[in-house]
């Protein structure tokens, strides 16, 4: 989906930039582009950017912990 017209940059590079470790819109603005003119697609990139953070914090929980609701199961001492 195309996010900054002025810059002609789509999400798959913001979420690319995310990746690459830029975590502010001013760091992907730096990267790429992304809402460094007219400003009209700000709120979106900032959108872009809080989806592929939350989905990289989900991913990295391991399945067990996943499947138990975030909790983990300690082993019992014996």
């Amino acid at each position: 989906m195309l996010v900054c017209h002025c810059k002609v940059v789509n999400d798959r590079t913001i979420r690319r930039c995310v990746d690459e470790g830029a975590h502010t819109r001013r760091e992907v603005g730096r990267a790429c582009g992304a809402g460094t003119c007219c400003g009209g697609c700000r709120t979106l990139v900032d959108e872009v950017i809080e989806d592929e953070l939350q989905r990289r914090r989900v991913s990295r929980v391991p399945h067990r912990e996943r499947r138990l609701g975030g909790r983990v199961a300690l082993p019992i001492a014996s």
